[in-house]
């Protein structure tokens, strides 16, 4: 019989355990956590990332570092990790709550991560104008400036040479040159803060990418010190959990004279004296001497580069630190420019709300010799033996009759020693500070507080010996000491905000209020007849002579900015992009009344091949329209333009000396900003899986306000004032082409790039209404950089029609045979009615000449197989007119005398009438043929090999059983080749520009705007090998 009660008794308490399990799974299928982690690639961090909950609107989105945080996961939820251009990926939970992912990329061209000022975002998210550069790409071009590497890589950034000499940065113009007076340099960003140094300052082994904001509505964010665009630049810093990794950086090598001047020879020289009559030979001249003085003035000069870093990170935290030496030398004897460098940074969370770090960067560099060029070598004649009979170098030769000068060799000028010294030295410290906190209860906001301290410091001392650089051994030694400090702070308060909602639509919002302030002074005094060398310029108080205080070089600077901003971005499914900003700044510098300014900036992007009906077209993977419109201002003028300016006068009453002020400049209380109003239409592309991608851009840039100095007649005893007037316009279009030729076949990648752009600059109005200031060569309808001068159409040959009608010989006199072979130029009057002009050549027959070029750009192309690989970087520029005051008369080298040396050229005889250069013995002016600047314009076109470079990494099989995760070494050559330049083709030199363009001249200067190639420094051609290590 069975029992029944126990049957049921076990039937039931199966059926009470059934439903306590299945309780305990209901609860356990319930439970919710709180889920974090990194979202990352084989690169690193991918901030913006989405992370939802699978079947729900629940989502949050990765910081900067890459991590994030997602609330109300059940335990045995699915998360959905996403990004545009990465596969997505889907992860069980399973009760952890910890989850880090590394996403996997799909396209090359949209996983890029662009920073954008306060924030990063996707490429695709991106609606302004931005450039972008990795650190693997600068670090293509071993150098010790980043500008270096950065010419002719990115489009619409021209980077030129202002200087040839060791240490030197180049000039940045981001989309052409905007203000007559003020600065038209670009902010420069260091890891998210505004930076007071010189980009020079930032090590390129340190820099992870570049991203350079160019239009109005990117560069809004920054306000008025945006005015110019925006260069952002993110360091290398350690990964959270990454354990300590060590990196060696070095290179070195020889640098040499691209090409020496093209001088004459003892034999030419002796032919053109001849020819000219103007000069006899000296008493140390001889004919059949044929001194190189180049040669004897030139030297190869070394180059060293080390950096040592080490970066890792524990569970909450990161950290960087590194340590930097590079010294380049100068062809030139006594020049070079050496650099130390300290950086270091931190970042550690607290807890799970609050973030703390820290960077500084700290660089001491020392410049010898900046006033050594091959000037004077250059101004020495062919014909004297600079060594006596017994070879030992002269002190001071004689040259046609009436030039002596000091022997200048780079024998000379070593064996100086104390007597010589021209040494600068700066320290410089930019440190910042940050302090985060994830705000309770409100997923995605953010307070963070950026506070920078910045202080720079230099020493310059100069000192010449007795009788240094002088024919007369008796002239007095004289010493100059200057110094210079600044120190700059800085306080900006942020509230981000950034949510996706729904999966689809995502939000970001940025606040800004900031103060920021500088102070800086400088002084400099000199006195002659130091006692001894030995006291050079470190005790110049041991002298003969009175100190020298010049007011002018006295000055002592101090100025403010306080801002607001807010910046509002907004997209729906990777599809739509709006972003808004505005900003309002308030800055000492001007006027009760001006300070403050308010601009706005918006643009939107439309990715088209995210649409449902684009999906069919396989070809196109990637298609998205910008547009954009911003206003900014700038306000880079003295700060205390308004003010006005007093100067000194002695004055002598009898017996008495005194000193009166005076007026030289009238304060402007109406003083106000310069405006910009940009608009920007981009394109951006990908075809072929994203094998061939790009952009192309227009950009057109209205400047009103200028600030320009206006002249006031002389009657009036003051020379003029500040004031608000004149337009400028700028626009243009950029085009940016990558593709990938070959993609891993058997081993083999090779992929090239491509860039071009073109601005046209001009001056649309100057004040009162005129259309040209001939003192300050601004025209109206012209570009800003513009030379105004004769135009020069041939030489006068015998039997030109009415030759003494348009020229007059050097007495006055209508002398045919005197102008045969001298400089014709552009006559731009009347004729008569048998064809002869009616007036002879004068001032007004002078052409307005623009010499900016026609479009620009560069090239990159590079090959990797197995461990080699093969880079080359290349530029071009067509058009424009390039200045060399060597051929022109500004240097007194090419005067066509006899006096002293002259230039290799060929020159006008009666044998010789096609030549390009004019007769010697023709029309002169002064001690110059008449027209003789115009020779000195040339056709600014090139086309340049910047770098090769060949590069093997050693099998990381083999270098990891030795504890090395990677080993590369390369050799590179750097301005190898030049070609399409008719100024290499003439001079055999580099035609790309060594000085601005007041400096080494002696007449017919230009304006510094105008960038020249002058006596500076001369180029070189570089020689390195270089050595990657991590471990």
């Amino acid at each position: 019989m069975t029992n029944y009660f126990v049957t049921s008794k076990s039937k039931h308490f199966k059926c009470f355990a059934f439903l306590i399990l299945m309780f305990v799974i209901s609860l356990q299928s319930s439970a919710q956590t709180t889920v974090k982690g990194m979202i990352s690639d084989k690169n690193g961090p991918i901030p913006g990332a989405n992370v939802n909950l699978k079947g729900s609107a629940n989502g949050a989105s990765s910081d900067f570092d890459g991590k994030y945080s997602i609330k109300d996961v059940p335990s045995n939820g699915v998360l959905v990790f996403s990004f545009v251009g990465y596969k997505t990926k889907e992860i069980s939970v399973s009760g952890r709550s910890s989850i880090d992912v590394v996403l996997e990329d799909e396209s090359n061209t949209l996983k890029e991560i662009v920073v954008i000022g306060y924030g990063a975002v996707r490429k695709e998210a991106v609606t302004g104008s931005v450039a972008t550069i990795g650190g693997k790409e600068l670090s293509e071009f071993a150098s010790g400036n980043v500008t270096q590497a950065l010419q002719a890589r990115l489009p619409g950034v021209e980077l030129t040479q202002t200087s040839t000499k060791p240490g030197a940065s180049m000039q940045i113009r981001i989309r052409g040159t905007r203000s007559l007076t003020a600065s038209n340099d670009p902010l420069i960003v260091l890891d998210g803060v505004p930076f007071a140094g010189s980009i020079g300052d930032i090590n390129p082994v340190d820099i992870k990418s570049l991203d350079i904001l160019k239009d109005a509505s990117a560069t809004a964010i920054y306000g008025s010190r945006g005015a110019n665009g925006v260069v952002l630049i993110t360091t290398n810093k350690g990964r959270k959990g990454q354990k300590a990794k060590f990196t060696y950086n070095g290179f070195g090598g020889i640098k040499n004279v691209f090409g020496e001047y093209p001088m004459m020879n003892g034999n030419q020289f002796a032919a053109l004296r001849d020819v000219t009559k103007l000069y006899s030979d000296g008493r140390d001249e001889v004919r059949g001497v044929n001194t190189d003085w180049q040669g004897l003035l030139y030297d190869s000069g070394q180059i060293i580069s080390h950096d040592v870093s080490v970066s890792g990170g524990s569970e909450g935290g990161s950290y960087t630190g590194g340590l930097g030496y590079y010294k380049e030398e100068s062809v030139l004897p006594g020049q070079s420019y050496e650099r130390f460098s300290l950086r270091a940074s931190l970042d550690q969370e607290i807890g799970t709300a609050f973030r703390i770090g820290f960077t500084t960067n700290n660089n001491y560099a020392i410049t010898n010799g900046d006033n050594i060029g091959p000037g004077a070598a250059l101004g020495m004649s062919p014909l004297v033996n600079p060594y006596d009979a017994n070879g030992n170098l002269k002190r001071t030769v004689n040259m046609g009759l009436i030039d002596d000068k000091w022997v200048y060799t780079r024998e000379s000028i070593n064996a100086l020693g104390e007597k010589y010294i021209n040494l600068n030295r700066a320290f410089s410290s930019y440190n910042n500070i940050f302090a985060e906190l994830k705000i309770p209860g409100i997923d995605g906001l953010k307070y963070r507080l950026n506070s920078g301290l910045n202080f720079r410091a230099t020493n310059n001392g100069y000192y010449e010996g007795q009788g240094v650089f002088d024919v007369n051994a008796a002239t007095l030694s004289n010493a100059s000491i200057s110094n210079f400090m600044s120190t700059q702070w800085l306080l900006e308060n942020l509230i981000t905000y950034d949510k996706t909602f729904a999966e689809k639509h995502t939000i970001n919002f940025v606040g800004l209020y900031s103060n920021e302030s500088y102070t800086g002074n400088n002084s400099r005094i000199a006195r002659n007849g130091i006692t001894s060398d030995a006291f050079q310029f470190y005790n110049i108080g041991q002298s003969e002579e009175p100190i020298t205080i010049t007011p002018s070089e006295q000055d002592y600077t101090k100025w403010g900015l306080r801002s607001y901003m807010a910046r509002l971005m907004y997209s729906y499914d990777n599809r739509y992009f709006i972003s808004g900003t505005i900003r309002s700044d308030g800055s000492s510098r001007l006027a009760e009344g001006e300070k403050w300014v308010t601009y706005p900036a918006v643009s939107a992007g439309w990715t088209i091949s995210n649409e449902s009906f684009m999906k069919n077209i396989t070809w196109l993977n990637s298609l998205k329209l910008r547009a954009g419109y911003g206003e900014t201002s700038n306000q880079s003028v003295d700060p205390y333009a308004t003010l006005g300016t007093l100067s000194t006068r002695p004055y002598n009453f009898g017996t008495t000396n005194s000193t009166g002020v005076y007026v030289t400049e009238l304060p402007n209380p109406a003083l106000g900003w310069e405006y910009s109003k940009t608009m920007n239409y981009g394109v951006d592309f990908g075809f072929f899986n994203s094998r061939l991608t790009g952009t192309v851009e227009y950009y057109n840039t209205q400047t009103e306000n200028l600030l320009q100095r206006v002249a006031l007649p002389t009657t009036s005893g003051v020379s003029g004032y500040t004031a608000n007037v004149g337009a400028t316009e700028n626009k243009g279009y950029e085009i940016s082409l990558n593709g990938v030729i070959l993609d891993n076949p058997n081993g083999l990648t090779w992929t090239v790039g491509f860039n071009l752009y073109a601005n046209q600059n001009q001056i649309t109005s100057l004040a009162s209404g005129k259309d040209r200031d001939e003192s300050n060569l601004w025209f109206v309808g012209h570009n800003i950089a513009s030379i105004y001068d004769y135009e020069k159409v041939g030489l006068w040959q015998e039997g030109d029609a009415f030759m003494s009608n348009y020229e007059a010989g050097p007495t006055g006199v209508n002398q045919a045979g005197t102008v045969v072979g001298s400089i014709k130029v552009k006559y731009t009057g009347e004729y008569n009615a048998d064809g002869s002009p009616t007036r002879r050549i004068d001032a007004t027959d002078r052409q307005i000449i623009d010499t900016d070029p026609d479009f620009q750009g560069g090239f990159n192309t590079n090959l990797t197989y197995k461990g080699f690989d093969f880079n080359a970087v290349g530029a071009f520029k067509s058009g424009g007119v390039l200045v060399s005051t060597l051929y022109g008369s500004a240097s007194y080298l090419n005067l066509l005398n006899g006096r002293s040396s002259n230039v290799d050229v060929d020159y006008w005889t009666p044998t010789n009438t096609g030549a390009d250069f004019p007769n010697p013995n023709g029309v002169r002016s002064g001690d110059n043929p008449k027209y003789m600047s115009t020779m000195g314009y040339f056709d600014a076109s090139y086309l340049k090999i910047r770098s090769i470079t060949l590069g093997y990494t050693l099998q990381q099989d083999f270098m990891k059983t030795v504890g090395i995760d990677k080993l590369r070494v390369y050799a590179s050559v750097q301005n190898p080749f030049v070609f399409f330049s008719p100024y290499h083709d003439m001079s055999g030199m580099d035609p790309e520009t060594n000085s601005v363009g007041d400096q080494n001249q002696a007449v017919n200067s230009y304006p510094s705007r105008i960038l020249v190639i002058g006596t500076n420094t001369p180029s070189t051609r570089n020689f390195l090998m270089g050595l990657n290590l991590t471990f």
